[in-house]
């Protein structure tokens, strides 16, 4: 089940979910279009369980929240990670 989304000008009924999880990283579809989420660029993802990952909200358009990891990406920062070079380092 798909999380719904409040916006401010009433309820979204289009879905973000991911697509895919494979060992180079996550597939998500949002709004038609597909995105990959490598774990080389972003590692939160990489020892995670598949509920977690599954778990997505997308709270404004464009930017993805993954509640049960405490990660918020938005599409510029996927799609262009080289643009974003300063990341959290795990533990």
């Amino acid at each position: 089940m798909s999380p719904t989304v409040f916006r401010e000008h009433g309820l979204n009924t289009s879905d973000v979910e991911v697509t895919n999880i494979t060992t180079h990283g996550i597939w998500i579809l949002a709004h038609n279009r597909e995105l990959f989420v490598s774990y080389e660029d972003f590692p939160w993802f990489k020892d995670q369980t598949v509920k977690s990952i599954i778990t997505i909200e997308e709270h404004f358009p464009g930017h993805f929240y993954w509640p049960d990891i405490d990660v918020d990406l938005t599409e510029e920062i996927i799609e262009h990670p080289e643009r974003f070079p300063l990341k959290a380092k795990i533990a």
